[in-house]
């Protein structure tokens, strides 16, 4: 797909959405870039929260619909270990449970930074998410990363004092049904703004995933062959972040082939509690490998029942090779670095998830540009009925 023309590519409807995942390591940089030159803005903003929080530690709730959810779920493990846990507490919770109950999730004597994902920032729920936080949270301030400076989060913070936007590069505001490269340069910002790592080892961090992100490119001829074979399910796997990343890998085969493959996610300990009951003879079964040498050992362990079991058609490890590797069929980075934290492998795991998600797509006859037939599944939500809230 990555070599075809774009004639070919638009004749398969999936040129829109293969140049996405292909341009990710581009906009990375990019990103990276980006928060550089806002990094001392950044900066006082986070103080100004400490300093307004008087003493009180403050959660950090990272907030969206979908994979704009899914990215709080793969950057907080990681930054409940490295982000400033003497001021911040870090949690991921959708839009849609804010909503919907949203007595369940907003404490309004808590000081609270709501940090929006968004690629348009126009989904209903978005936008209704901020309205009750605004409504309910008595010190209240608010981040928003997004990709479309023209959508109605980023206006409705344009001039804010309490909020803080960050846009993404503009080709991260993906035109193709499945969001990619804007799930990706979303994580990678929430995590230079709050990973307290030094800037020269974030910046270290990208180069290495950018790398890592071109070899998938280079080597889809790997991701074909598994999607070659006789299958109609797949299953994906992790620890920690990589965890988190395994509903937004599993959402790419539902969306790019509107449900005609059947997927699940889970932990790689919580796999066996039943739901390895999914796995049969026509079944994928992918699992990220955590680089952490403790977690890893869960990773392998779990892989190598599944293959000693034979019940899957394959068993499939991605990650960057360490002593404790899968004895079985492994996609490992060439270019990866042990010591990278799973949160930004996670971006080049992803980009490999996505790879598989447009095979597949193709494979069964779909447009991954536009996967659903009947139109029922939207780019941007619709349908969606806003009650008000009361007190």
């Amino acid at each position: 797909m990555f070599g075809k023309s774009t004639e070919e590519l638009t004749q398969l409807g999936a040129q829109i959405t293969t140049k996405e995942i292909k341009q990710q390591p581009d906009l990375w940089e990019e990103a990276l870039a980006n928060y550089q030159q806002q990094a001392d803005q950044v900066a006082a903003f986070l103080d100004k929260v400490v300093t307004a929080a008087n003493g009180q530690l403050v959660r950090v709730i990272f907030t969206g619909a979908g994979t704009s959810a899914y990215t709080g779920d793969t950057v907080t493990p990681y930054l409940n270990a490295h982000g400033d846990r003497a001021h911040f507490r870090f949690e991921s919770i959708a839009t849609t449970d804010i909503v919907s109950s949203p007595y369940d999730f907003l404490e309004a004597d808590t000081p609270t930074v709501l940090v929006s994902f968004a690629r348009s920032g126009n989904s209903p729920e978005s936008v209704q998410a901020v309205a009750l936080a605004e409504q309910i949270v008595t010190n209240l301030h608010q981040l928003t990363i997004t990709c479309a400076p023209d959508g109605n989060l980023a206006q409705h913070a344009e001039g804010e004092a309490k909020n803080l936007v960050l846009l993404q590069p503009a080709g991260s505001n993906d035109k193709g049904f499945a969001m990619t490269g804007s799930f990706s340069c979303m994580a990678l910002t929430a995590l230079l703004v709050f990973d307290q790592a030094d800037a020269a080892t974030k910046a270290g961090y990208v180069d290495t995933i950018t790398k890592m992100g071109r070899e998938v490119v280079e080597r889809e001829d790997f991701i074909q062959n598994l999607v070659d074979e006789d299958f109609d399910r797949i299953a994906y796997l992790g620890s920690g972040s990589l965890g988190g990343l395994t509903r937004e890998a599993q959402l790419k085969v539902l969306e790019l082939t509107a449900g005609k493959l059947a997927t699940i996610f889970d932990t790689s300990m919580g796999f066996r509690h039943g739901p390895k009951s999914f796995v049969n003879d026509h079944t994928l079964v992918f699992d990220f490998l955590s680089n952490n040498a403790y977690t890893r050992q869960y990773d392998v362990d779990v892989m190598e029942e599944i293959k000693g079991d034979e019940i899957a058609k394959r068993v499939v490890a991605i990650g960057t090779s360490q002593d404790n590797d899968f004895s079985g069929d492994s996609f490992i980075f060439a270019n990866g670095d042990p010591q990278l934290p799973e949160a930004y492998q996670a971006l080049p795991d992803v980009m490999f998830a996505q790879t598989l998600a447009l095979l597949s797509s193709v494979k069964i006859g779909n447009k991954p540009d536009t996967p659903s037939p009947t139109g029922t599944v939207n780019r941007v939500v619709k349908g969606v009925i806003i009650h008000d809230y009361t007190k």
